[in-house]
């Protein structure tokens, strides 16, 4: 129900894009990067250290290193991930 696509980076910096389908789970995790998630469309549920919100299209979420989260897609749409350093798992 997700499909990521990695759309540039270097060593420091790192943006993706990520589309959900409806129903769609990102399942809790964290990493040691800090990462800001941009709403380009449809509705989301974040947990970010425990708390949980419902955010939309042009809402904005900051993760940052090491802290647990992750969300549930209530409305299919497409998140945009800033991640710094950049994520070597995504293009290994």
């Amino acid at each position: 129900g997700v499909t990521r696509r990695v759309l540039a980076y270097t060593d420091g910096l790192m943006c993706v894009e990520n589309t959900f389908e409806k129903g769609a789970v990102g399942a809790l995790h964290h990493h040691p990067h800090t990462q800001i998630t941009y709403v380009v469309s449809g509705a989301f549920e974040f947990t970010v250290d425990g708390v949980t919100r419902t955010v939309h299209k042009g809402d904005t979420i900051l993760k940052e290193d090491g802290v647990e989260h992750g969300c549930v897609c209530t409305e299919a749409g497409i998140l945009l991930d800033i991640f710094t350093p950049m994520r070597e798992d995504f293009v290994k």
